[in-house]
Parts: structure tokens; sequence; C-alpha cells
């Protein structure tokens, strides 16, 4: 199983409907281990809606659950009580709990989760909690199994900074905490030498650390790391006691985020030297005073790197790059997005790196894509089995630049991401279509040319002005037309079969004339078709009937959407999780009833800005389904927002 707990499902704690009494099929009969077996190659949703066939695979379902990595988020209020006791006979071992505060609802809700579920419990997150020191300390004793422990963000926990202060209540907790692999104090605002010291020292086993956007100090000296613990300070965290951990860890510690503490050059050139540390893992997203020589010299003394993130480190450029292509060959995931400086000519390095998985260019203007594609086919060797890849926002992305990458690129992609690269048009979206087959993940917002034609992989028309309407008559037409579509004359958006999330927020130019056809996918869970103001009821009703599985959708400044159109879509979509509804002007309180009775299990909705939506219809709507967590409702009503800003 590994020291820690990779790739976490999340399952929101809820209550399960019964099958309707109505169900009059006979359900098959299966041993359980086998239909266990079963529903465990089924996405998380799809096991909870496996579960409510029968008893028996309600069962099968739990027990497929409880074998894979899901993490329970659980709301602290006395309701989640009787869940917490239920999850604790099955043995769950990943919990998160969320809106902690140091209420007598909270401490009851942490005795019964150390009771219930801590003999088994393996990963605790309290991110954003502000639990009080001694109710934290009982959770904690309650926990002996413990490996990952969140807390960022629980500055209430270093405020004082008395934490652990007791030397008998450090030694308890040390007991208990013996195992613990991973520990994320991001975002603490309040952590110092003293509070840190005391807490990293009751898990001797850390073998991951994360102080991101923490407020770390640098003292240049030749000292560093030489102070020992009787320095430690009572008021500020700083550089030189991190370093003296990181010695004392070094035979241990494999990953550390240090992303948005102002690392400075001579910090990361001495974290790089420290003898015996052999890092896997490092984030150094924001970072911007670094160097290419540190990152130069940091590639050479660390060489077993796979993960690295100079996302934002605006300091950097081409150089860094081949630095990293020399001395990390074993790399597999790389950020770099936002480095300004990054240009073609730095990407032609990137063919040296054959083991990369993952790569986030995102947001580096002078990047067209020549060189990437120049390095990824280069050579006699495959090129590396990208798995991932984002380019968004990348401005000078072109077509044909675009074209070369993507016939390069391995059949491994299952993740891309154009978002912003608005000089793309049709000819990429059909390259896409033809050789990228396998994707399950597409990002196209704002590309604006694109257009119904490239999405349907019909011919391109003719630009002659006056066939304009003669061509949106027929496509109109195939939309409208018989069931079974014809057969396109290129590769359509219908392709990639495999798409669970799409993205095409301010394609301005589509219409439901391609959107009906092409919207067709069984396993597609999230879809945003923002700011498309030509998409009306016919096309929300044909999305709801190709893609049933949706969970999150967001439809907002979609101002031809009107009440008919949800009455008929929304029974299409029982799973939705999260809506987005906002500025659609011609929604009422309608649409408001039809979603609260279809769309049982969402928890998030906005509709900001519907000036159809009154305050006392969404008071009736959370009345109806209390579940929703959030729901936004900015300047509804037809709020003068002149007035109110």
């Amino acid at each position: 199983t590994g020291d820690s707990i990779p790739n976490l499902l999340f399952y929101q704690v809820e209550k399960v409907p019964k099958a309707p009494s109505s169900y009059s099929f006979q359900c098959p009969v299966f041993f359980p281990q086998m239909l266990t077996y079963i529903l465990s190659f089924l996405t998380l949703s799809d096991q909870k809606e496996a579960s409510l066939v029968s008893r028996a695979w309600y069962c099968a379902a739990q027990n497929a659950l409880r074998e894979t990595n899901v993490q329970y988020n659980i709301p602290v209020s006395s309701a989640s009580l009787p869940a917490i006791k239920s999850l604790g006979l099955r043995g769950v071992t990943c919990v998160s709990l969320t809106n902690l505060d140091d209420s007598p609802a909270s401490h009851e809700v942490l005795e019964c989760v150390a009771y219930h579920l801590g003999p088994h419990l393996q990963s605790l997150c309290l991110s954003g909690g502000s639990p009080s020191e001694a109710a934290f300390v009982a959770l904690i004793l309650g926990c002996p199994a413990l490996r990952i422990l969140d807390l960022s963000g629980c500055n209430s926990l270093f405020t004082s900074g008395m934490l652990l202060a007791q030397p008998e209540t450090a030694q308890r907790v040390q007991q208990v905490l013996s195992g613990l692999c991973e520990l994320n104090l991001a975002g603490l605002w309040d952590l110092t030498d003293l509070s840190f010291n005391r807490l990293s020292s009751c898990a001797p086993s850390l073998e991951r650390l994360s102080l991101a956007y923490c407020h770390l100090t640098f003292e240049l000296g030749p000292a560093w790391g030489s102070l020992g613990p009787q320095d430690s300070s009572p008021s500020q965290l700083s550089f030189h006691n991190l370093l003296r951990f990181v010695k004392e860890r070094a035979g241990r510690l494999h990953a550390l985020d240090l992303s948005g503490t102002g690392l400075l050059p001579e910090a990361l050139q001495a974290l790089g030297q420290v003898a015996g540390l052999q890092l896997q893992e490092l984030s150094l997203h924001g970072c911007q005073d670094l160097s290419t020589e540190a990152v130069a010299a940091l590639c050479r003394l660390q060489s077993g790197l796979i993960s690295l993130d100079l996302g934002g480190c605006s300091g950097l450029a081409d150089g860094a790059l081949v630095a990293i292509s020399r001395g990390l060959g074993h790399l597999q995931c790389l950020s770099l997005r936002k480095l300004q400086r990054l240009t073609d000519a730095g990407c032609t390095a990137l063919g040296g790196l054959q083991e990369l998985q993952s790569l986030d260019l995102a947001e580096c203007c002078l990047v067209s894509g020549w060189g990437l594609a120049q390095a990824l086919g280069s050579g006699h060797r495959a090129p590396a089995p990208v798995a991932s890849l984002s380019l968004a926002y990348c401005a000078s992305l072109k077509d044909a630049s675009v074209l070369s990458l993507i016939s390069v690129l391995s059949p491994s992609l299952r993740v891309l991401d154009l978002s912003s690269c608005v000089a793309l048009t049709n000819r990429t979206l059909q390259a896409i279509c033809a050789y990228l087959t396998h994707l399950s993940v597409l990002r196209l917002a704002w590309c604006k040319e694109l257009r119904d034609w490239g999405l349907l992989g019909l011919g391109e028309p003719s630009e002659e002005p006056t066939q304009e309407p003669q061509l949106h008559q027929e496509l109109e037409h195939q939309a409208s037309g018989p069931k079974e579509p014809p057969q396109p004359q290129g590769p359509s958006l219908l392709m990639l079969r495999a798409l669970q999330e799409l993205d095409l927020t301010a394609c301005s130019k589509l219409t439901d004339a391609s959107l009906a056809k092409v919207l067709r996918f069984p396993q597609l869970r999230q879809l945003s078709l923002s700011l498309l103001p030509a998409l009306t009821d016919k096309g929300l009703v044909a999305v709801a009937k190709g893609c049933p599985s949706l969970e999150d959708l967001v439809l907002s400044h979609c101002s031809l959407l009107s009440d008919e159109g949800w009455a008929q879509a929304a029974s299409s979509w029982p799973r939705l999780r999260h809506l987005n509804l906002s500025s659609c002007s011609q929604l009422t309180e309608q649409t408001l009833d039809t979603i609260g009775q279809a769309c049982k299990q969402l928890r998030m909705l906005d509709v900001s800005m519907c000036p159809g939506i009154s305050m006392a219809a969404i008071r009736h709507f959370q009345a109806q389904l209390p579940q929703v967590a959030c729901i936004q409702s900015r300047f509804v009503g037809g709020a003068d927002l002149t007035l109110t800003l």
C-alpha cells in the first residue's frame, strides 16, 4: 500500500435514499466477493448509484468504497453523529472534517470521531478549521494509526504558541504519531520555530512536509543550519531552523512544499547540499526570487526528483529548463506555469525528459508550441509518455504549431488544456478529435474561433458571405432532423468517447446546431457551456439527454435558457452536485422548483444576478433541499448593481 494514501477520491457523507418500491425487475444474484470486485471498476458516483439497487448491492458498494482510497467529507454538526458511527462500523480510514470550530457541537463530533473512527483512521484533514488545542490533542490521542495529517489553515492551534508545551502531553502524542508520514502545515501565519519543533518532534517517521505560504524568515550568514534547538524562535519561523530539521531527517524526508515562502537562491542551494537528502518531490511555486543558477545547482544535487513545481518563479528563464533536462532524467511531473521569460528555445530541452508524464506550461506567453513539438518529436526514441499537458493562456499558440505538437504526442495523453488560446480554430479541434481519441479531459474555454462545423466534423464551408445563411440552415436542419446523424466528412467531437470533463466556456460562435448533435457522452461528469449566447432550451434538452451522468454543470450567462427548457432537462440529471446558473436572465422560481424535485444530490447552486428569482424563492428552495451546503444569490431579484456597488 505504500507509506501514503495517493489518488484520494472524495465522498460526501449523506443519507442514502431507499430504492423506490416500484422497482420490479429481478436483481442478478452474485456472490458478495464477486459483486464487490465488479463494482470496484466503477467510478465513485456510479458505485453510489449501484448501491440503490438492493441491500446486497448496497453492502457490496460499501465494501468497494472501503477498498478504494476514498476520503469522506464530514460536516461538523450534531446531524453527522449517526453517519460517523456508521462509518466507524465500516472501518473507514480517510476523513475530512469541515466547518470545524470551538463550539460544543464541534467538541461532541470530535469525541465521536475519536471513539468510532480513531482506532483505524489513517488520514485526517482539519483544513481551515478552528479547533481548540485541548480538543485537537484529545482527537489525536484517539488516532493511533494515523499516517496523514492536514492542519493547513488551522491557525487557532498555533496562536497561543502553547500547543504541546507540556512534556507529558507531547510524549503521549509522540507515541500516537510514531507512524505519521505526511504533515501539511500550509498557510499557518502563526507558526513559529518553537511550535514547529514541538509538533515535528512528535512525528519521527515524517516523509512529506508542507510549509507552503507560511511566513518564513531568512537571515543570511554562514551559521545556517549550525544553530541548535535551543536557538528556536518563539515568534517567527526561520529558515535556519527548517534547515536544521531537514538535516536531522535527511534520511527519511522525500517530499517538501515551500511554495509561497519567498525562498532565496542561497537557501535553495543550502537545501540541495544537505548530506543524505534525496528528495523525490519539491514544490517552490511562487518563489519569485529564485535564480537559474540556484535551480541548476538543485538539479545537480537532487538528481532523483520525480516531481518539481517552479510555477510563478518569475526570475527563471530558458537556462533553468536546460538544467532540469540535463540533471533530472527521471522527472515525471513538471510545472513551469507563469514563467514569462520561457521561450521555445528552452522548450526544445524537454526532449531529454523521457519519463515525463505531466507538463504545465500555462501562461508562458512566449511559448508557441514549436519548441515543444521539436523536443517531443526529436531523436530515435519514443516520445515521453505525457498524460497531462496544459498550454492554457499561451497567446502565441497557433494552429500550425499545435498540429505539429498533436502529431508527436503520445497516445497516453488524457488531459489537454488549451483554454484562452484565442487564435486556435477548428483545424486544431478536428486534429484533436482525430489523433487524441483517448482524452478524458479537454478544456477549450475562450477559444472563440471554434464554430459549429468544426464540432460536427463537417468540411469547411465557403467563406463567401452569401453562403453563411445557407450553412446555418443546413446545420439547423441536421440538428433537428432524424435521430441518427449523418456521417461527418471529418473527425467530430463524438470521437472522444472517453471524455469526462469538457470546457467550452465563451466559445461564443457555437450554437444548438452543433451542441445538440455532438454532446452525447454517457461518461461526462463536468461540463461548462458558460457565455454561449446562442444556446437555447432546445440545446439544453439535447445535452441533458446525451450527458446523463453530469455532476458539475456551468451555464452562467446563457440568457436564452428559460423555465420551459429546465422543465424538460432537469429529470435527466439526478446526479448533479454543482450547478451554476448565474446571470441567466429568463429563469424564475419555477426553475428552482424543478431542480429541487429532480436533482436531490445537489450540493452547490449559483443563481447570482438572476433577476427573475427572489430571495423568498431561494429560502423555499433551501428548505426543500437542506443538504445544499452553498447557495450563491448575489444581486438576485433584479437588484440595481450600480446602487449596490
